[in-house]
């Protein structure tokens, strides 16, 4: 599983014109599945991105979480982060997880975040879908289960 993760102040996720998930402070996770994930990777990286310490404390360190830091997650599944580029013009996507394997493990992941106490908007898989933010920072990380 890959997660691209950014701190935001605000960002949203619309399709067909209509706003579906909204967030003030908090992370904006734009999340890939590969053929291999299991729940394993969901809820490594689940616990990682609610404690990863990058919000800033009174002193402007990061040194608080996000939990720490009450923050809420839009999550908007992303198989494109499997995209090979390596040859010729056009990605190609086999590493990306058939639908109903990657649609499973991202609504997994999700209620992960939701059982932590997170408050977890997300976007509708499988769209064609339009999202905004403002990365805060701006921070900005790659997490793998893999690596």
């Amino acid at each position: 599983m890959r997660i691209v993760l950014q701190r935001v102040t605000d960002a949203a996720v619309t399709v067909e014109g209509k706003v579906v998930g909204q967030i003030g402070h908090g992370l904006m996770l734009l999340v890939g599945v590969t053929h291999e994930d299991t729940e394993k990777d969901a809820a490594f990286l689940a616990e990682k991105a609610v404690n990863l310490r990058i919000f800033e404390d009174d002193q402007q360190k990061m040194n608080l979480s996000l939990i720490d830091a009450g923050g809420s997650i839009l999550s908007v599944s992303q198989f494109t982060l499997y995209g090979d580029c390596r040859k010729g013009r056009r990605p190609n996507f086999m590493g990306a997880a058939k639908p109903d394997h990657a649609s499973d493990l991202y609504d997994k992941f999700n209620n992960m975040l939701r059982e932590k106490g997170i408050e977890v908007k997300t976007g509708i898989f499988g769209a064609m879908m339009d999202v905004s933010f403002t990365n805060s920072g701006p921070v900005t990380l790659i997490l793998d289960s893999r690596e």
